[in-house]
């Protein structure tokens, strides 16, 4: 599937960190992208779409949920096809969450630290 044509779920609780995630994704060719907020905000964005989105970038850090259990409540829902982490948390916790995604079989293809860095991102989605 082209890159342009990935629908893209961005779950960021950080206005800002929301802004520039989305005008860095708009400046990699990424168009079809929608933005929340929070984990509750996800749920319900993601539950009333009649396709599964291809990717959530979603924070680990969010108020309501850690983006993993978002992530395996979304894999288990069908309503995403793959993720990535967006941290800033320390190496060795993304590499244990990483763990974690694989014992649990999520679909995490791996995780970037913020801000976005193109090439990283490009590596993740092969």
């Amino acid at each position: 599937m082209p890159r342009h044509s990935l629908r893209i779920l961005l779950v960021e609780d950080h206005p800002f960190q929301l802004l520039a995630t989305q005008c860095l994704l708009k400046s990699f060719g990424f168009e079809q992208l929608t933005p929340v907020e929070n984990a509750e905000q996800a749920i319900h964005t993601m539950s009333r779409s009649e396709h599964p989105f291809d990717l959530m970038l979603c924070d680990q850090c969010l108020p309501d949920l850690p983006g993993l259990e978002l992530i395996e409540i979304a894999h288990r829902q069908r309503f995403i096809t793959g993720a990535i982490l967006l941290s800033s948390l320390p190496m060795q916790e993304l590499i244990n969450l990483s763990r974690q995604a694989v014992q649990r079989h999520l679909p995490l293809l791996g995780y970037l630290s913020k801000p976005l860095n193109k090439d990283e991102l490009e590596r993740l989605l092969g």
